[in-house]
């Protein structure tokens, strides 16, 4: 059973305000990345997981626009510390968390601990070795198209947990691999993409909010 104290004894750990859609959270957050990082290889694993992404915000906000159904299941992939899946499941969806790296589903399993919610599935899911079983009315996501061998693995992560019918929303920065991974879909799934634009620390981000179907 997971435990909080033991979480705190051994993370170190700040809490950060997060508000969307005039819901308020509170996330821990790492007060440092250092102890994360393998400082022999420092692109291996990066725990980009660590960082509250403006694409999260992104696609927080967008699952406010969707209204609850408990009959429709959601898929978060790449969850990093819960974020999104945990504002999902505070706005009434049906919620299965799921990341890679043991830190961070430590870290999202306290998350939903802090904010109360108790409706969560928080899992471990290899892209390359996926283990859980079902399919998904929806499969959501925030910058998990990072690197773009990881493209045709996600194609596959789509079309073993999608539902026929289904909907993939995904919310990504503005990279060459994002545009690699939209060459990639558009032979699979007819797609529709937003831009939008996020501030901060005063400068603009562009986020792109991917719907395919």
């Amino acid at each position: 059973m997971f435990s909080l104290e033991r979480f705190r004894e051994e993370y170190n750990v700040e809490e950060t305000r997060y508000q969307v859609a005039g819901l308020s959270f509170d996330f821990f957050v790492p007060k440092k990345i250092d102890p994360f990082i393998n400082q022999d290889d420092l692109f291996t694993n990066f725990p980009l997981w660590s960082k509250i992404w403006e694409a999260t915000a992104v696609l927080s906000f967008h699952l406010s626009t969707i209204t609850p159904d408990p009959g429709k299941r959601f898929l978060e992939i790449g969850a990093g510390m819960g974020v999104a899946g945990l504002v999902g499941a505070k706005l009434g969806h049906s919620m299965t968390i799921t990341e890679y790296n043991t830190d961070a589903i430590k870290f999202a399993r306290a998350n939903a601990v802090l904010n109360n919610i108790d409706t969560v599935d928080i899992r471990e899911l290899d892209w390359n070795n996926p283990l859980i079983e079902g399919k998904f009315d929806y499969i959501i996501g925030s910058e998990v198209v990072f690197k773009e061998k990881d493209i045709l693995g996600l194609h596959q992560l789509f079309q073993r947990y999608l539902k026929p019918g289904g909907t993939i929303i995904l919310a990504e920065g503005m990279r060459k691999t994002t545009m690699a991974f939209v060459k990639h879909m558009e032979n699979h799934y007819t797609l529709a993409i937003k831009k939008q634009t996020m501030k901060s620390n005063g400068k603009e981000i562009p986020i792109i909010l991917f719907k395919l179907t």
